[in-house]
Formats: structure tokens, sequence, C-alpha cells
């Protein structure tokens, strides 16, 4: 159902942002991710001068290769557009993100890594959902390629990550009933730290 109908208005702003998922011929994954922030008016700004309107005033990609565990074997970025030279600086950071993995604590270690003035902001929100695009091309297409070769799609012994994630897939909703009835009701395990406190 689409959006109620808007009151007047003009448009000033664009942010665009795409992400594309490959598997590589090696084995590997890469998720790629692209930004661009652009006005519908002409700016001025100091280090570029007048812009036109849809001159891209933030022009921005980064490319993170992962293994079958979703852990960064590389990384790479480039900004084609920004607004100061200085902005090239955020580039060599993210070199930090090697070896970090997709998944819980994700942008704890994006936020150690790249937070403040340690990283680029724009990057930083590049990456974030970058894991989310990783589990929209890596395990779907995994669950194909063993259908293939006449497997299970699904042979684990814990809910796949996404189950409990949002309303849709509630373990107690029919969802999961219907696409993994064998983790319908499943409930995790309390950690210590996680159990409530014994009554004394």
């Amino acid at each position: 159902m689409p959006l109620p109908a808007p009151q007047p208005r003009k448009h000033l702003h664009t942010r665009a942002v795409v992400y594309r998922g490959y598997h590589r011929e090696d084995g590997l994954w890469d998720i790629e991710a692209e930004l661009s922030d652009t006005k519908t008016y002409a700016l001025e700004r100091s280090q570029r001068g007048t812009m036109p309107p849809g001159t891209p005033i933030h022009g921005m990609s980064i490319r993170i290769t992962v293994d079958d565990t979703m852990t960064i074997r590389e990384i790479a970025s480039a900004q084609d557009h920004t607004p100061f030279d200085e902005c090239q600086a955020g580039n060599p950071p993210m070199q930090q993100m090697v070896g970090a993995k997709l998944g819980p604590g994700w942008r704890v270690a994006i936020d150690r890594a790249l937070g403040n003035t340690r990283g680029c902001t724009h990057l930083r929100e590049l990456l974030f959902n970058m894991a989310t695009a990783a589990y929209q091309t890596i395990p779907s297409y995994q669950a194909r390629l063993r259908r293939e070769a006449g497997k299970p799609a699904y042979s684990g012994t814990q809910p796949p990550y996404h189950l409990g994630k949002c309303i849709a897939w509630d373990f107690n909703g029919p969802v999961v009933a219907r696409h993994h009835p064998e983790f319908a009701g499943w409930q995790p395990l309390l950690r210590k730290v996680d159990a409530p406190p014994k009554s004394s």
C-alpha cells in the first residue's frame, strides 16, 4: 500500500544507496555498496566552486570480500565525490575492518574502529547495512546450491540468523511454522548473564 498523498512541497535532496552481492569464482563473496547525495539546486562549496543541480556532493563506494563465515577478508573504499579534499583521509582507516565478522556486534565493531573522527560518517553508514546485504546474498544462495546438489536447504541445529529478528520471523508465528517448522516455538538457552536471579 503506497504512502498517503503528501502536502504541496519542493524536492530538495536525494540520497541514493545501492547494495549488490556477488559470488566469486574463488568461492568468496563480494558485497558492494554505493552512496550518492545530490541537490536539486546549485550549491557553493569552497573547494569545488559552484556545483550545478544534480552534481554529487558525496559519491562513495565500498567493497568487502567475505568468506562463508561472514568474516571480512578484504575491503576497498573509494570517494569519487567529496565536499572537501580532506575527506580522502577516511579511506585508509577502513582497513581496520579486515577480520571483523558480519553479525552480532557488527555496529559496535564499526564504531570501535571508525567512530567519530577515526573515520568517515558516510562510509560508516554504508558499512552498517552491508551486513544485511550480505545476509540477503549469501545464505539464500548457499541454500540454493545445497538444493541443486540434492541436499536439504538448511540442516543446522541452530536457527538461521534472521529468525526471531522481526515480526514476520517470530518463532511463534506462522511464517516460521511454514518455512522452518523445526524451529517453531524455539527458545534460546539462557546464558548465565541472561538468567534471572535466584530467589533467596
